[in-house]
């Protein structure tokens, strides 16, 4: 089988940290593999994946128009020169002219049922596409019974041929942290001695950033010793946080982190007091099943696959900014329950393995190549 990387960015978000571990779990379990990737990932996936053929692209395949142009007229000609029996194309499109069976990852439906939060050039062309793959792939693999529901319900898909498949989590990069490892956050971001609540994803709209930090600045100025709002991960386009971070009184303070690399990530979310992911809904939720890992205590929403993560260990709250407001009050003063849920978030991402994530991987690929052979 091969895996095309190409669609992975440098700075690693949800989707690098999927197509990563997969390629490792998968190596790891004995998979005769290949992986196409950018220039830059060649080292990265030799050594993820020590047994597998890693096959570099070309240079211009940094650049998204002349990814897609590639996708389309070189990758089934590397998909023939391999013999490839499977290509798993992990992030929504897929070649239209095949030569093997074709395995396609649709992450969410919010394209069709969100779009407002996205932009309109990106929601148009996923939409397209992900009906594209729904239509041509032999198998489309999803992170969640709700988006498989989702895409049912607004997008027409065949329920027969969605694979469930939760991600899994590293627990080698999330973790409980150490003292050391949450000291070098704190020293990195400046955080002194202050307690710190945590958010971790793309400054998008559909994080819902804008809210938490409406709901952190309403939790916190009756305070003597306010908490520190850390805001990490890539800056997204919402234009309303700039809005909503002009509003926050100055004896506040947001700090905007920025992208953390992963070995700080376990200090980071581990180390903090809360880390409040409100968004409006989600796929799967990584950033929280890795915070779950880490031991952190979760302020999140249980909106479309949330619920399916956090299970009953995590503290759920609507997306608005007076029931943020109400969730950080309630676990700002209450260490107790912080360190209840703490504890039971741990137990509960134990659940949830790349190793098992792949295995179900394994077995869409075969019921791919089998369809595939049929037709």
């Amino acid at each position: 089988m091969l895996i095309d990387a190409t669609a992975v960015p440098a700075d690693r978000g949800g989707v690098g940290r999927y197509v990563d571990s997969l390629v490792a779990a998968l190596d790891a379990d004995g998979a005769r593999l290949a992986v196409v990737c950018q220039p830059r990932d060649t080292e990265l996936y030799a050594g993820l994946a020590p047994h597998a053929e890693v096959v570099t692209a070309a240079e211009s395949v940094a650049t998204r128009t002349a990814r897609l142009v590639w996708e389309q007229v070189q990758l089934p000609r590397l998909v023939r020169s391999l013999g490839a029996d499977v290509l798993h194309s992990p992030h929504y499109t897929m070649p239209l002219a095949k030569q093997a069976a074709s395995v396609v990852t649709i992450h969410d439906a919010t394209f069709f049922t969100g779009a407002a939060m996205h932009s309109t050039v990106k929601a148009m062309f996923f939409r397209t596409w992900t009906r594209r793959s729904l239509a041509a792939a032999e198998l489309c693999v999803v992170p969640s019974e709700a988006t498989a529901n989702e895409l049912v319900q607004v997008a027409g898909a065949d329920r027969g041929m969605l694979r469930v498949s939760p991600h899994g989590v590293d627990t080698a990069t999330f973790h409980p942290p150490s003292p050391e490892e949450v000291a070098e956050v704190r020293a990195l971001l400046d955080l002194g001695d202050a307690e710190f609540i945590a958010f971790l994803g793309a400054l998008e709209p559909r994080k819902n950033v804008p809210a938490l930090i409406r709901g952190f600045t309403e939790a916190s100025a009756h305070r003597a010793e306010p908490p520190v709002l850390v805001l990490a991960g890539q800056p997204g386009w919402d234009g309303q946080v700039e809005r909503a971070l002009a509003s926050v009184p100055r004896r506040l303070r947001v700090l905007r982190a920025g992208y953390l690399p992963l070995d700080l990530l376990s200090g980071f979310l581990g180390g903090a007091g809360i880390v409040a992911y409100p968004s409006f809904g989600e796929g799967f939720g990584l950033p929280v099943l890795e915070a779950m890992s880490c031991g952190g205590c979760v302020l999140t929403t249980d909106r479309l696959a949330i619920g399916e993560v956090g299970g009953d260990a995590v503290h759920y709250r609507g997306v608005g900014a007076g029931d943020i407001a109400a969730g950080l009050d309630e676990l700002l003063d209450d260490p107790s329950q912080r360190a209840q849920l703490g504890a039971a978030a741990q137990r509960r991402a134990k659940e949830f393995s790349w190793a098992t994530t792949a295995a179900q991987h394994r077995e869409a690929y075969a019921r791919a190549a089998a369809r595939y052979r049929r037709r």
